[in-house]
């Protein structure tokens, strides 16, 4: 394993290997006004939900890593501390690529970039009328981490209002979350798309205790076909379950009867169908196949 000491690294070789290894990071699609009224859009992948209530949000422009010196966003929050965060879709991003470029201070990044500006309800900076989601904040503090290049400074901005397109909303006004297509950014080049095909669902703990991977049998723990993953599902369950007399499972049943004479194929072969089942989140089902072995 390949160990590094932070402080030996150069500044370019921190910002491979750090932006590289802590990704995927959503994008803050900032538009800010200057004190002329000028406006600014730029994106930044150093950004994050920090808390619900109040409801904010954390943004860092840092200092070009070339010079130290600071972009317009940074120095339009300081003098009008106002921001929009219009998120970004995979069918905006080239855009919001192009909008990054360092354009003279005074150059409207929504016309470089063709952008549409809407006017915000609240604020004086205006929204991407083509972002699906746009958040209306106040900037409330502004937290410098150094002065050097590469140096975070941390935007902290209170959401006041969002603006959500009907088109990502189903029928209840809730956030389709494969319909919104976020991407997020990775190390160098590299953006990454939360489309249907790449998104997937992890049941969170219960306000209950799962048994824990300690509490599993031993067969199932030391198993060289299931993965951390299945374990963790198996071991999330609330209480140890028990043989369901009335399960019937035609697989299980025949892995039963064609290596009845063979214990140890046996239980490989219904490690293995239970791991298919917990690929498809069927943990109960694939409880009953494991106990079958009891």
């Amino acid at each position: 394993m390949l160990t590094l000491q932070i402080s030996e690294l150069t500044t370019p070789q921190r910002m491979h290997y750090l932006q590289h290894a802590i990704a995927p990071r959503p994008i803050c699609f900032a538009s800010t006004i200057n004190a002329q009224g000028q406006v600014n859009l730029s994106p930044f992948s150093f950004f994050n939900l920090f808390s619900i209530n109040p409801a904010i949000v954390i943004f860092s422009p840092s200092l070009r890593g070339r010079d130290g010196t600071t972009k317009h966003t940074l120095q339009n929050v300081l003098a009008h501390p106002e921001v929009v965060i219009n998120m970004v879709s995979y069918s905006m991003v080239q855009q919001m690529s192009l909008s990054s470029c360092e354009y003279a201070q005074g150059v409207n990044e929504f016309t470089k970039a063709g952008f549409t500006m809407q006017a915000s309800t609240l604020i004086k900076p205006p929204r991407v009328a083509e972002s699906a989601i746009q958040l209306e904040c106040k900037v409330q503090e502004i937290k410098s981490l150094g002065s050097q290049g590469g140096a975070g400074q941390l935007v902290i901005a209170q959401v006041l209002c969002m603006h959500i397109n009907h088109n990502v909303l189903d029928a209840n006004n809730q956030i389709n979350q494969p319909q919104l297509d976020l991407v997020a950014r990775l190390g160098g080049d590299y953006y990454v798309r939360a489309n249907q095909a790449s998104i997937f669902t992890v049941p969170k703990p219960n306000v209950q205790l799962g048994i824990g991977i300690d509490a599993l049998p031993q067969s199932i723990k030391t198993s060289k076909i299931l993965t951390g993953n299945h374990l963790g599902l198996l071991a999330n369950v609330t209480q140890m379950p028990v043989i369901d007399v009335n399960f019937n499972d035609a697989h299980a049943i025949q892995i039963g009867q064609y290596y009845s004479l063979n214990p140890t194929e046996m239980e490989q072969e219904l490690h293995h169908y239970a791991a298919q089942l917990l690929n498809q989140n069927k943990v109960a089902q694939a409880w009953q196949v494991l106990l079958t072995l009891a």
